[in-house]
């Protein structure tokens, strides 16, 4: 099924956003990983298929989320679905509910008609409510895993008892003595390169999703980075990287600063270490 022009002619809000999608040269799982909805949205969006969105208020806002992650003008955009994507009027629904149900002996049987109905129309918009909420929960929950091993604890110092005759000493005695320094903490020292292999290193200063395939297009690490985290990959170039949100990472490799600035498109940095 694709999408019908939204004034009668010309081309469909869809059809302009996988055009400027297509235009940047991002995939609709780059996309939807951006805007945390599933793919399968985005790729009904762009058909025109809003019957298979869950709500008219949720496809108003993919449009308007999607247009501006796309350097868009959105609201001409959202107007333009409104027809196809009304949203049902809940709150009359809701009000009419609510009378009050006359009751009379010679109406009782009318009276149970009329209540079920009422109920059947909250059970309606209970369900929509519900659809609505659980497809926003289910394209928020991303799950990344890293195959790089987190770096092992350092190992606790042993502490050594000597056996002793002597005494205990006083409780007056212990109150005067004064506590011995605690010891100056070293600074982890990373591990030495093994030959012939690089080092990667990132830090981040707001949530950015990374990717590092190595030279042999197996992945690295795939995951999910929160703001004030710091992550090392190692492995043998040439290395591929997808960094989003990349304007908030801090990235060297082997000790030298890398500037991602000349790789960001669309907040996204795609690029190779050699």
């Amino acid at each position: 099924m694709t999408e019908e022009s939204d004034a009668g002619e010309g081309v469909g809000v869809g059809e302009e956003l996988a055009r400027a999608r297509a235009a940047l040269g991002l995939s609709l799982s780059d996309v939807a990983r951006q805007l945390k909805f599933a793919t399968r949205q985005i790729e009904a969006l762009e058909q025109g298929r809003y019957e298979e969105l869950p709500t008219g208020t949720f496809a108003r806002g993919m449009v308007r989320a999607y247009a501006r992650l796309l350097k868009l003008d959105a609201e001409p955009m959202v107007e333009r679905i409104a027809a196809r994507v009304a949203v049902p009027d809940n709150a009359g629904a809701v009000a009419s509910a609510r009378r009050p149900i006359p009751i009379t002996d010679s109406s009782r049987r009318g009276n149970l008609i009329y209540a079920a109905l009422s109920l059947a129309i909250l059970g309606v918009i209970a369900g929509v409510v519900f659809q609505w909420q659980r497809e926003r929960m289910g394209a928020a929950r991303l799950s990344f895993v890293a195959p790089a091993q987190a770096p092992a604890p350092a190992a606790e110092p042993q502490r050594t008892t000597v056996a002793s005759t002597v005494a205990p000493p006083s409780l007056a005695a212990m109150t005067q003595a004064t506590p011995a320094a605690p010891a100056a903490a070293t600074p982890a020292t990373p591990a030495p390169l093994q030959p012939g292999a690089h080092r990667i290193a990132m830090k981040f200063e707001r949530d950015s999703w990374v990717e590092i395939r190595g030279h042999d297009g197996k992945t690295l690490f795939s995951k999910l980075n929160a703001a004030g985290a710091e992550e090392t990959v190692e492995g043998r170039a040439p290395f591929s990287l997808i960094i989003g949100n990349a304007q908030y990472v801090r990235l060297s490799y082997d000790d030298r600063p890398i500037d991602l600035t000349p790789h960001v498109k669309v907040e996204v940095a795609r690029f190779k270490l050699e």
